[in-house]
């Protein structure tokens, strides 16, 4: 919910899903997870804070370093990465795709 405070390293700078949606469709209509204290964790157009959430709420943030969904999943185990792994958005280069081929014997 809402962007990071790396965000800008990674290139997403404003992002924020839940809130760009909202905005996109003219606000949200999620009354349950209004009154559980969504609207108090970040504005939601449509979802307005609640008084007195019938829950505990709470927003974290990812610890280790990068963004991709491994580094992610680690987390949830506890280990924390302080160097990101390299991210391909381009795809693999040549020289990774040779020795991948190489040690399957087959064509990617």
């Amino acid at each position: 919910m809402g962007e990071l405070p790396d965000a800008a390293d990674y290139g997403d700078k404003g992002s924020n899903t839940i809130g760009n949606v909202a905005r996109m469709l003219g606000g949200l209509n999620m009354p349950n997870l209004q009154k559980m204290g969504l609207g108090n964790i970040i504005d939601i157009e449509g979802v307005p804070p609640a008084a007195n959430p019938m829950m505990s709420y709470g927003k974290m943030a990812q610890g280790s370093a990068g963004k991709d969904s491994t580094v992610g999943h680690w987390e949830h185990f506890g280990i924390i990465t302080k160097q990101p792994f390299p991210t391909y958005p381009n795809g693999f280069p040549p020289e990774i795709i040779s020795e991948f081929e190489k040690r399957t014997g087959r064509k990617a």
